[in-house]
């Protein structure tokens, strides 16, 4: 299986910023340490060029981000400050995704190492989300005709709303987003499937509301590709989850996801989104499950041919 990194696009952050941008560089390497059998090939991804973000984002936000007009009202929205940094990292994550998509068609799935920021909308960003990885790549393989119907499936612990509100109007694109009820962002923008959690929810009542949503997902196919964002903040340490899932409970989560995937014959572009416990291994261990599931996802490719990652 392919897994796409861009951590050493350094990010630059304030000392003190509560935003755990080691963790993709510490995924990586525990990838990289444990990949005995070379199953995992690790490969850094060309960026997004400007073309592919205005697909899903308005011209004239994409060009603030670029030549760095962003306003500090816009700048605290997003959570990180501009920088020639910010810029090219996040194009690397978005081009992360797309060529995770692109490898899922091919090979039945594919992970990127980062990607996930499904906050950005149309014209803003959010939630430390520049631009949204999965709205780009879902409309950049829809344009070329690579696929003709997608499906976002979004169990980070935060709803989903730039990606709903970017295909609000796109029967092409099925939105579902599992989350917290009483979590960011405050204004939420309904998808296709919200499922709204009370604070505290633990591993039982997560795994059965996932299972009925996820047959309500594919009920609306069929799909030729879904989008997966996993998250890492569902986890009951995190501290900005608000819910109680252990990481046997995350791990239960991803097996569904895939297996669903797996019994429609659908390939699957995983993204890692957010993840905030105060220790951070904590996350690379929710993450690292995530990507050794799908690298034994034995999901097939729309010729129905083995993925040559089975």
């Amino acid at each position: 299986m392919q897994a796409f990194y861009t951590d050493h696009f350094e990010l630059p952050l304030p000392e003190g910023h509560r935003f755990p941008m080691s963790k993709y560089r510490l995924l990586r390497e525990r990838i990289a340490s444990r990949n005995e059998d070379g199953s995992i090939r690790l490969q850094v991804p060309d960026p997004a060029d400007p073309d592919a973000l205005r697909l899903a984002h308005d011209a004239d936000y994409v060009a603030s981000v670029f030549d760095g007009t962003l306003g500090a009202v816009e700048q605290r929205r997003i959570g990180f400050p501009w920088s020639p940094g910010m810029v090219e990292r996040s194009r690397r994550s978005v081009g992360a995704t797309i060529a995770a998509a692109r490898c899922a068609l091919e090979e039945g799935a594919s992970v990127n190492l980062a990607g996930g920021t499904h906050h950005a909308g149309p014209a803003r960003g959010q939630g430390y989300c520049v631009f949204n990885d999965v709205a780009v790549a879902a409309h950049l393989l829809l344009a070329e005709g690579q696929i003709g119907r997608a499906a976002v499936v979004d169990c980070d612990v935060h709803q989903g709303n730039g990606t709903a509100e970017i295909f609000a109007e796109d029967e092409r694109v099925f939105t579902f987003s599992i989350h917290g009820a009483k979590n960011f962002p405050a204004r939420k923008h309904p998808g296709d499937l919200d499922v709204v959690l009370p604070t505290g929810t633990g591993d039982g009542e997560y795994l059965d509301a996932l299972d009925s949503a996820l047959l309500q997902v594919f009920e609306a196919g069929p799909f030729d590709l879904v989008f997966y964002v996993s998250g890492a903040d569902p986890f009951e340490a995190d501290t900005l989850g608000h819910l109680s899932l252990s990481k046997a409970g995350l791990a239960q989560r991803d097996e569904r996801v895939f297996g669903m995937c797996l019994a429609h014959d659908v390939p699957v572009a995983v993204g890692m989104a957010g993840g905030y416990a105060p220790d951070v291994a904590d996350i690379v261990d929710i993450h690292e499950e995530t990507v050794r599931q799908a690298a034994r996802a034995t999901v097939r490719n729309r010729s129905g041919v083995p993925g040559r990652g089975d």
